[in-house]
């Protein structure tokens, strides 16, 4: 017997159930991906202070997260760890990076690192612009911090 509830606040348990079989379900679809994540991290003492992290998949780095502990922001440290997480995406094979943001001010970051607006959505989530951006990985070279 089936049992139906709608549920105001799920569980961190069931949204996992949910999440796990979205996810092996597009695993099942996406035959020879390969899926491997990938994290970059920054620490001060032995707290995270920055970071970034997704995975690397069909030769692309798909880019989750990126984030910088507020007092350290606007310092080239979120695009220190982009940088990072692109090197070690070419390492990995990726011909490019798929990044996303709803920051306006993130997108036009983004835009100066060499990034591609490949799609935008106004009013994707409120007055939110939803910004898709791909690069090119193409010749990776350099130091952290050059």
């Amino acid at each position: 017997m089936r049992n139906w509830s709608i549920v105001d606040h799920p569980s961190g348990a069931e949204l996992a159930v949910l999440s796990e079989g979205v996810t092996q379900y597009g695993r099942l679809l996406a035959l020879g991906g390969n899926a491997k994540p990938i994290a970059c991290l920054v620490r001060e003492s032995d707290e995270i202070v920055a970071g970034g992290c997704g995975r690397t998949e069909f030769d692309r780095l798909f880019v989750a997260y990126l984030w910088v502990k507020e007092h350290l922001r606007s310092r080239g440290l979120g695009s220190e760890v982009l940088r990072e997480l692109e090197k070690a995406a070419h390492a990995r094979g990726c011909k490019d990076v798929l990044i996303e943001t709803l920051s306006d001010r993130t997108a036009n970051l983004y835009s100066r690192l060499g990034y591609t607006s490949v799609a935008r959505i106004p009013g994707y989530v409120g007055s939110f612009t939803k910004h898709v951006f791909v690069k090119s990985l193409g010749e990776q070279s350099g130091e952290r911090g050059a």
